[in-house]
This record gives structure tokens, sequence and C-alpha cells, in this order.
């Protein structure tokens, strides 16, 4: 499943959102916006929003994971929207009966949703 919401993740709701009844292990991770000090001084916030069809993207991410994993299922979200300091920014989650490819799954998917080509982020220091 794959989602680009405003909404805020709720944590709490993920791990019912994934079948879990043939996975052995099921990764979850969470990215949040950090406080970096540069220059322009410490984040505020930061503006995502998106150039491009996100979803497509999104889809074509967590396909390859399933055809590069042994997975039961993969969760891809990724917010737009302001997002202030310690707010979520995308989570990444495989589910699969070993824990070898749900944590290679996720990982790869982390760094996919790192580079999503569709994504525009603005931020905003202060």
């Amino acid at each position: 499943m794959v989602i680009i919401t405003s909404d805020q993740i709720d944590p709490s709701k993920i791990y019912d959102s994934i079948p879990a009844e043939t996975a052995g292990s099921i990764v979850l991770h969470f990215a949040v916006v950090k406080p970096q000090t540069g220059e322009a001084g410490t984040t505020s916030y930061i503006d995502y929003g998106t150039q491009g069809d996100a979803e497509a993207e999104l889809r074509t991410i967590a396909e390859e994971l399933e055809r590069s994993f042994r997975l039961v299922d993969t969760l891809l979200i990724r917010r737009t929207g302001r997002l202030c300091v310690g707010e979520i920014i995308s989570l990444a989650a495989a589910s699969s009966p070993n824990s070898e490819d749900a944590f290679a799954a996720c990982k790869q998917g982390v760094a996919r949703l790192r580079k999503m080509q569709t994504i525009v982020k603005n931020e905003v220091c202060g």
C-alpha cells in the first residue's frame, strides 16, 4: 500500500495496517524532521510539496521492493505540507516471512523515499 498525505502519521495505527498473518518479521522506519544548524540558522520547519505523480512513484518503489525481496506486504507513506522538527516525514514498512528480507526491503525503501523525484522540499530556518 502507498499513501501520500498531508495528515500526520499516527504510529499507533501503522502496525494494524500491515498484514501479519503470514509474516515472521515486520520492520518499520519513521523518518522525522531533524533540527539542522547552518549559516541560515536552525531548522524551524520544512515545507514538502509534490511535483508530478508522487503516488505513482511510490507505487513503483513498492512494486520494485516486492519483486526484489520475499515480502508479504509493503507500506510506504510520504507526508506533504509544513512539518516541524520532530514530525514524521515518511514511513517505510516491510513484512516478510524472514527478518533478512524485511530489514533489507525496509532499508532500500527508506533510501528510495529520500530520493523521490516528485517531492519538493523547502527548508525554513529561523
